[in-house]
C-alpha cells in the first residue's frame, strides 16, 4: 500500500503523507515514496506549485523508531525539497515532531491551524536533532531554537509563527493557504524557479558545508546506548534512565 497520495488541481499537486497508523512516521518506504513523488512533480510541466499535507492528526512524528531511513536518505529528502524548482507549501492540521520539523523548515512557506503542536524531542530520547538543523538554522530564530532544541518542550502554532518555523496560522488552515495558493497561480513558473533559487541558496551552503558531518553524527547518535536506552522506553511508554 502506498503511504503518500498525489492529487493534482489548477497547477498544485499535493503530496498527502498517508500512514496515520504510524502517525506519518519518516519510515524508508514513506521516506522513499516521497522522494519518487517530487522528483515527478520536478518533471512535470504542470506543476506549479507542490503543496504537503497528511491524513489523521499527526503530520509526521519524525523518524520510524521501528523502520528508520537511512540518515542519507533524508537528508537527500530534505534537499530535494530545498532544491525543486518549484514551491513547497507544507500545509499543517495535526502535530509534528522531531524530524517533522525537518520537513517544515525544508519547505519554502509552512501553514498550520491553531490546533497545531511543534517539538523537538530528540533529546528525550537521547538523540540530537543533527540532519534537520540543514534547514532549520538558517531559517529559524536561534534563541528559539536553543530552547526547543535543548528541552524537547511543546509549543504551539503562533509561537511557531514567531520563531520563523511556520509562515502563518489560523483557526481555517485552508482560507490561510487560499491567499498562498492564488498567488503560486498568478506568478510565472520560470520566474517562480528562479525566485526560489534565491531564497534557497544560503540554506543550500548549509548542506554543502555540514551535511556529511551531520549525518554522520546523526548515525552516531543512533547508535549509542543512550539512543537505545530512550527509543526503548519511547516504545514501551515510560522515563528513560535518565530522567531526575
Amino acid at each position: 500500500m502506498t503511504v503518500v497520495r498525489t492529487e493534482h488541481e489548477r497547477g498544485i499537486t499535493t503530496l498527502t503523507l498517508d500512514s496515520p497508523a504510524t502517525r506519518n512516521a519518516l519510515s524508508g518506504v514513506l521516506v522513499g515514496e516521497l522522494a519518487d513523488a517530487l522528483t515527478r512533480c520536478g518533471k512535470d510541466g504542470d506543476v506549479r506549485a507542490v503543496v504537503l499535507t497528511h491524513t489523521g492528526n499527526t503530520f509526521c512524528a519524525g523518524a520510524d523508531l521501528r523502520d528508520p531511513p537511512p540518515p542519507e536518505a533524508f537528508v537527500g529528502l530534505l534537499r530535494q525539497i530545498v532544491e525543486l524548482r518549484k514551491p513547497v507549501v507544507a500545509r499543517v492540521e495535526g502535530h509534528v515532531r522531531a524530524g517533522g520539523l525537518g520537513l517544515l523548515g525544508a519547505c519554502d512557506i509552512a501553514v498550520a491551524g491553531e490546533a497545531a503542536s511543534f517539538a523537538l524531542t530528540e533529546v528525550r530520547i537521547g538523540v540530537a536533532p543533527a540532519v534537520i538543523s540543514l534547514p532549520l538554522l538558517p531559517r529559524s530564530d536561534p534563541r528559539a531554537l536553543a530552547r526547543y532544541y535543548l528541552t524537547g518542550e511543546r509549543f504551539d502554532a503562533p509561537e511557531a509563527v514567531r520563531t520563523g518555523l511556520l509562515t502563518a496560522s489560523g483557526d481555517d488552515v485552508d482560507a490561510v493557504l487560499a491567499p498562498v495558493l492564488d498567488g503560486l497561480r498568478r506568478a510565472a513558473p520560470e520566474a517562480l524557479a528562479e525566485t526560489k533559487a534565491l531564497l534557497t541558496a544560503k540554506v543550500l551552503e548549509t548542506f554543502d558545508r555540514d551535511a556529511a558531518d551531520l549525518t554522520a553524527l546523526s548515525s552516531r547518535l543512533f547508535s549509542s546506548a543512550q539512543a537505545r536506552e530512550g527509543m526503548t522506553a519511547f516504545l514501551e511508554r515510560r522515563d528513560p534512565a535518565w530522567v531526575v
